[in-house]
C-alpha cells in the first residue's frame, strides 16, 4: 500500500501511480481535501495563480475548471509553452492535478451564450479531449457540469464508457454532479441515486462524486451516508462536493457542511471555486481543514516545502 496521502511530500506524489494515488487517499481515511480553482479568471492575488493560492491554504489535490485542454490557460502562471501548463502547476504548487471535462447531452443545455460559464470544445469530456489532458501531465479527470451547460447522467455514462475504454489505466476518472447542471429533471435528490453510481462504475468511474450535505435542496446526511456506503461497496471512493457558492459563506457554516461531510464517510472533500470569482475564500480553505483534520495536519500541508 502507498504511503498515506497525509503524508506525501511532492517528490512522493511524483513518482506515484494511478494505483498509488487511489490506494494513498484511500489510507487518509477521509482528511483529503480537493480545491477547484479558475485560471481564465484574474488570481485574486494578481500575480500568483490561483492553484498556488488554494495549495498554500491547504488544499492537498488541485482541480481545474474551465480548463480548455485545446487551448490551456492559467492566468499568473510565468511566460511557458502552453502544453506545459498541468506541469508547471505541479512544480509550484507540489499538487496532484485534476481537471473538469464535461460530458453535455445535446439539447439539455439552458442558455449560457453571456455567461463565464460558456462551453469550449476543449472542455466538453470526449476521448480525444482526455488524450490530451494525459499527455499534459492531469492525474485525474472529473466528468461533471457547470451550471447551465446540460451535464447528464447518461451523458456521463456514456463519455465514462469511452474514455476508460483506453485510459483506464492511465488516469484516475472521476464522475458524478454538485448540482443539477441545467437538467432540471436531475434536481434535488434525483441529482445522483444508486442506480447512477452503479451506471458509472461499470463504465470505468474510480471515484464518485455526490453533492455536499447541505448544498443542494433536499440533500441530507443520511442520503449521502447512504450513496457513499453503497459506492465503497462497490470497490471506488467518493468525493462530496460544494458547487453552490457556498465556498463564499461564513466560517461557521464551512465548518458545518465539512462536519457533515466527515459523517457521511466520504473519502474526499472537494471546496468549489467561486467564493470570489476563480477560487475559494481562503480562509474558509483553511477552516475546513482543520474541521476534518485538526491544526497538525493541516499545518502540515501548509508548511511542507515543494523541494521535499
Amino acid at each position: 500500500m502507498a504511503k498515506r496521502y497525509l503524508d506525501c511530500t511532492a517528490s512522493d506524489l511524483n513518482q506515484f501511480t494511478k494505483s498509488d494515488f487511489l490506494s494513498s487517499i484511500a489510507g487518509s481515511e477521509g482528511r483529503i481535501i480537493i480545491c477547484e480553482c479558475i485560471g481564465i479568471t484574474m488570481p485574486l492575488l494578481g500575480d500568483v495563480t490561483n492553484a498556488e493560492l488554494v495549495a498554500s491554504m491547504g488544499a492537498d489535490i488541485v482541480l481545474l475548471n474551465m480548463f480548455d485542454v485545446q487551448n490551456p490557460v492559467i492566468h499568473g502562471l510565468p511566460k511557458i509553452d502552453p502544453s506545459h501548463t498541468v506541469q508547471e502547476l505541479k512544480r509550484l504548487t507540489g499538487r496532484m492535478i485534476g481537471i473538469n471535462l464535461e460530458p453535455v447531452e445535446q439539447g439539455a443545455a439552458t442558455e449560457n451564450d453571456n455567461t463565464m460559464w460558456k462551453m469550449s470544445e476543449g472542455r466538453r469530456a470526449t476521448l480525444e479531449n482526455a488524450r490530451i489532458a494525459c499527455d499534459m501531465g492531469v492525474n485525474m479527470i472529473l466528468l461533471t457540469g457547470n451550471p447551465g451547460n446540460g451535464i447528464s447522467n447518461r451523458a456521463i455514462v456514456d463519455s465514462l464508457e469511452s474514455i476508460s475504454r483506453e485510459l483506464k489505466n492511465k488516469v484516475i476518472l472521476a464522475a458524478g454532479k454538485m448540482h443539477a447542471s441545467g437538467v432540471i429533471s436531475e434536481g434535488a435528490d434525483r441529482i445522483i441515486t444508486k442506480e447512477d453510481i452503479q451506471e458509472f462504475v461499470l463504465a470505468g468511474a474510480d471515484i464518485i462524486l455526490l453533492p455536499a450535505p447541505g448544498t443542494v435542496p433536499g440533500i441530507s446526511v443520511e442520503y449521502i451516508r447512504e450513496l457513499v456506503s453503497y459506492a465503497h461497496s462497490l470497490g471506488v471512493l467518493t468525493i462530496t462536493a460544494i458547487g453552490t457558492s457556498q465556498e463564499g459563506a461564513d466560517v461557521n457554516t464551512i465548518r458545518q457542511i465539512a462536519l457533515m461531510c466527515k459523517m457521511t464517510g466520504t473519502d474526499l472533500h472537494h471546496i468549489g471555486d467561486t467564493g470570489y470569482p476563480g477560487t475559494a475564500i481562503p480562509e474558509n480553505i483553511m477552516a475546513y481543514s482543520i474541521a476534518i483534520r485538526g491544526v497538525r495536519h493541516t499545518y502540515h500541508r501548509m508548511a511542507l516545502s515543494i523541494n521535499r
